[in-house]
């Protein structure tokens, strides 16, 4: 593994398509320097757009959840703060990432980061997997999901990513 600064990060939203308004709810982050986590970032969000049934049954957040929230303004300042110039890495990046840019689009902020997918990686690297889900991916590499682990709840999601990512460049 080089020197570079990593990123693993999810995100939890309020449906499947940023550009039809939907919203990151909640986002994770596990920061990784030279193999070795480093730091870690966790955030609900309250937005005005109600989650969706079919999201809610994914990931289980309420919008009551989100009431006493902090608002993009002050999440998605200190997300950037977080993230620096790293490498972003997420599984199925082009779902988490197509939000990440829309929320900080809706602020002005920039974001320039590299991106890499650890559910593409995955598919290259391990041919003739069932399926390709986080759990799975994560199951077929350490031979179990660690106990207590929230499905589809960003920080246990990102931690499952950060887990595969760093199996799969040999830390």
């Amino acid at each position: 593994m080089d020197l570079q600064e990593y990123t693993v990060f999810d995100v939890e939203t309020t449906g499947l398509y940023p550009r039809r308004g939907d919203r990151i709810i909640e986002i994770g982050a596990i920061s990784i320097r030279d193999g070795i986590v480093n730091g870690g970032f966790h955030s609900m969000v309250h937005v005005e757009k109600k989650i969706t049934k079919g999201a809610k049954q994914i990931h289980g957040i309420t919008d009551d959840m989100l009431v006493d929230g902090p608002v993009p303004e002050v999440v998605y300042p200190r997300f950037q703060a977080f993230i620096k110039d790293s490498v972003l890495i997420a599984h199925n990046a082009r779902f988490d990432m197509a939000f990440l840019r829309a929320e900080f689009h809706r602020l002005g902020l920039g974001l320039a980061n590299r991106h890499i997918c650890t559910l593409e990686m995955s598919r290259r690297r391990y041919p003739g997997l069932g399926d390709y889900t986080l759990p799975t991916v994560y199951r077929y590499i350490f031979g179990a999901v660690p106990e207590g682990t929230q499905r589809h709840r960003a920080m246990d999601d990102a931690r499952m990513a950060a887990g595969i990512w760093m199996r799969m460049l040999g830390a």
